[in-house]
């Protein structure tokens, strides 16, 4: 497994030499540079990304062979884990954030001890996740409303896969602090070797072993395990190698807890508009939370394949920005945003085609089968606006204006509630229900244009 490494264009070393990089002047932009900077991110990026959906994916179809009902079980547990890991995703997008400043001012060996802060942190607060959930683990799954067999199979993933966050969580700041070191083929090989030993030990376990929905969990807890071990390996030896302590630092501990909290708020915004839309698909029964748990399923291996412009945003901008260059920034951020839109676009065409097999794959009952066959339209429809909302969503990430985004996440969400309320109270079907997200979707992306139309996020500096 390779160490991060520092690359031979890395503006944390050209920093100190080049006074274009600096305050008092600005490079030139590049496009061809440019291009290919991105794309050494984000090819790997987009390989790491989609193999975690991927593996959501795997287990849907696996699970969803069961029975309708244990897949209506994983797709209400799987939002409640979904939730607790969006919590915690600024454990991987502040570090990121944090991590790239700091190296593209220079000062490699500072940005992995805040690393290595919030690798603790994040295995902190999964110890923790961990046992909250388990105490609560009745009372959250009541208020979705599911049925008693939907609630018992998904009562039974839960209280398995809740073992996994202590891992979850360090994964995820392992993740951020690699991204942000300018390295995504680690977290990428360690991704794939996660997602391939999950899958086999799922099926083994599933259908090997006959455990049904709990050896599903079990895999996924024994991958995350491994997991975790290997990106954690890697962090502490290149913070060895640049005489970083890798020791338990409550001040730093506390320092990274601190600058994410406006990303947690952020977080916790649109988590409230996913877990409004999953209660009500559960009010629509057995089969329209299978449907949904499908659908959902697909909607986040696109949005993760979609994400790998803004992971390579989150790393690139926060560099620029560090090293004082935000004309070079800005030029990056129109590139990026078109890229964006148009990888939208080809997505948009492809699950238009594919959508009448792809519930095949999923579920053998029929009902299932044509509701997500019909869904998919929607979603697939939302695709080009997804690709521009991520990819400046990532931007503000890694410019460090987690403020801003918390803010306007919160009023994003307050408008779309009203929406779901309508779809449920109306007894609307879930493809009214996807539509309505699409609103938040259209609301997310107005206000990040307007802001990335702006200056006031391109702080430059440390």
């Amino acid at each position: 497994m390779p160490d991060p490494e520092p690359h031979d264009s890395d503006p944390g070393h050209r920093g100190q030499d080049d006074p274009k990089a600096g305050h008092r002047g600005q490079s030139k932009p590049d496009p061809r540079a440019h291009r290919r900077e991105v794309l050494a991110l984000a090819i790997p990026a987009f390989a790491t990304l989609v193999s975690e959906p991927l593996l959501l994916m795997a287990d849907s179809a696996i699970i969803g062979h069961l029975g309708t009902t244990q897949l209506a079980g994983l797709g209400l547990a799987g939002n409640v884990i979904g939730v607790l890991a969006g919590l915690c995703i600024f454990l991987a997008y502040g570090t990121t954030a944090t991590v790239s400043r700091r190296l593209g001012a220079g000062d490699r060996r500072g940005a992995l001890t805040g690393g290595i802060d919030g690798i603790l942190l994040g295995g902190l607060i999964g110890v923790g996740s961990t046992v909250a959930l388990q105490l609560l683990l009745e009372p959250i799954i009541s208020l979705y409303g599911p049925t008693p067999e939907v609630a018992a199979h998904a009562a039974t993933y839960l209280r398995i896969a809740s073992l996994g966050f202590p891992f979850l969580l360090v994964m995820l700041a392992s993740t951020g602090v690699l991204r942000g070191l300018q390295d995504t083929k680690t977290p990428l090989k360690v991704a794939v070797g996660l997602n391939l030993t999950n899958i086999a030990l799922n099926f083994l376990l599933v259908y090997g072993f006959g455990l049904g929905i709990a050896g599903a969990a079990i895999g996924t807890v024994l991958a995350q395990a491994a997991a975790a071990t290997l990106l954690v390996t890697v962090v502490a030896r290149g913070a060895r190698r640049e005489g970083a302590g890798v020791r338990f630092s409550p001040g730093g501990i506390l320092t990274a807890a601190t600058s994410g909290a406006w990303l947690i708020v952020r977080t916790a915004a649109l988590q409230v508009s996913i877990i409004a839309t999953t209660v009500v698909a559960t009010h629509l029964g057995p089969t329209g939370l299978a449907a949904h748990q499908v659908v959902n399923s697909l909607w986040m291996f696109l949005a993760f394949a979609l994400d790998a412009i803004a992971i390579a945003a989150q790393a690139i901008i926060g560099r620029y920005l560090g090293a004082g260059d935000g004309r070079t920034a800005r030029a990056l951020v129109a590139m990026m945003a078109r890229w964006g839109v148009w990888f939208g676009v080809i997505l948009c065409g492809i699950f238009l085609v594919a959508r009448f097999w792809i519930p095949i794959v999923f579920t053998g009952d029929p009902a299932v089968r044509e509701l997500v066959t019909t869904v998919l339209i929607v979603v697939a429809v939302l695709l080009p606006l997804n690709g521009l909302v991520f990819v400046l969503d990532g931007v503000l990430i890694g410019a460090g204006d987690a403020r801003y985004l918390a803010n306007a996440g919160t009023v994003v969400t307050l408008a779309y509630l009203p929406f779901a309320i309508w779809v449920d109270l109306t007894g609307k079907s879930l493809v009214w229900l996807w539509a309505a997200y699409g609103v938040s979707m259209l609301g997310r992306g107005i206000a990040l244009a307007l802001r990335a139309r702006g200056t006031q996020w391109m702080r430059l500096g440390a």
